[in-house]
């Protein structure tokens, strides 16, 4: 891929534009149509798209402007899945935990329209696209159905494999599996790890997994275990303490790491961003790190968010100057 030193990306996630939330309350109360509030998501991603471009993000998203919730989403677009209401997750945030009734099966494409759409939008062929992980499905959802949890993901995971060949198909170049969920277990860790396996089986693309809040230490020894070429963690909110474990485990991947706090308001400077960076080059190789947020950025206000991908860039730009004029890095 003809991509820059330290590319930099963002996870999927981001702010909704104001006039998209609204378009979706009317459409919930019956105020306009299907169609109407499809072109209003279209529009949604152009904007999403266009902040991207002006932010210097090398692959970005579309910002999963179309979806809900991360799981909530597949769930309804999958075989086996049924829906009984909201569930409270924190305060008065709520989402619909869906729950398996029936083998989990896959039905249609439910992403396909959305990689063609940002293809034929984007500003370049190395856009993202994101798709939720096998565990993290199970993980967050009831069982009604099968024995036991491990039946449940591997199911998953094969709908997931069918669903990603689908997108590799329809023109996507980067495909991240979503799996914040999967070290919250300790004794499901390494069956997990071999669903996510299955789950990116035979795939010819560029395959990222993006692993955020926990425990690391859960994860670790299985990291060179998955069959992607890079993971990419939540770090800036862990003061990159992690690294010395990643270091120490004899991590091999590319790193996507996270410099940037999503759940600060407060928008890091281009030389902090700069120094952290360089803190990450005391471990691994240039060639090996990405940059990224330490997670979606959808629950800021979109200014914030812009806000934060700009001094993102700009302090990796900083490094790459500074990189040419010590000839590490050519002009």
């Amino acid at each position: 891929m003809n991509l820059p030193a330290l590319p930099t990306t963002v996870i999927g996630s981001y702010p909704r534009p104001k006039w998209l939330r609204e378009a979706i309350s009317l459409h919930k109360n019956g105020r306009i149509a299907k169609d109407e509030l499809q072109e209003a998501f279209n529009d949604a991603a152009v904007a999403v798209m266009r902040d991207h471009q002006i932010a210097g993000i090398d692959v970005p998203t579309d910002g999963e402007v179309r979806r809900d919730e991360m799981v909530e989403f597949f769930a309804e677009r999958m075989k086996g899945f049924k829906f009984y209401g909201p569930v409270r997750v924190w305060g008065t945030a709520y989402y619909r935990k869906p729950s398996i009734v029936s083998k989990v099966e896959y039905g249609q494409p439910m992403l396909v329209d959305e990689v063609q759409f940002t293809k034929n939008i984007s500003y370049t062929p190395y856009f993202k696209v994101t798709i939720t992980g096998p565990y993290t499905m199970a993980y967050w959802s009831y069982n009604e159905y099968y024995r036991d949890r491990k039946e449940m993901v591997f199911d998953l995971a094969k709908a997931i494999n069918s669903e990603i060949r689908n997108l590799v198909s329809a023109g996507a170049q980067i495909i991240q599996v979503d799996e914040p969920a999967i070290h919250s277990t300790p004794e499901e860790v390494e069956w997990a790890v071999e669903a996510v396996n299955e789950s990116v089986k035979g795939i010819n693309a560029k395959l990222m997994i993006h692993i955020c809040y926990g425990d690391y230490k859960i994860i670790a020894p299985y990291l060179n275990e998955f069959k992607v070429d890079q993971i990419n963690f939540a770090l800036k909110i862990y003061n990159y303490k992690p690294l010395k474990l990643f270091k120490e485990i004899g991590y091999e991947k590319e790193i996507g790491a996270g410099v940037i706090d999503v759940h600060n308001r407060n928008v890091e400077t281009e030389e902090e961003v700069y120094k952290d960076i360089k803190r990450l080059m005391e471990y691994f190789p240039m060639e090996k790190i990405w940059i990224n947020p330490d997670c979606g950025l959808k629950l800021l206000p979109r200014s914030i968010a812009f806000s934060k991908m700009v001094s993102m860039v700009k302090g990796v730009e900083m490094v790459r100057e500074e990189l040419k004029k010590t000839g590490a890095l050519s002009k």
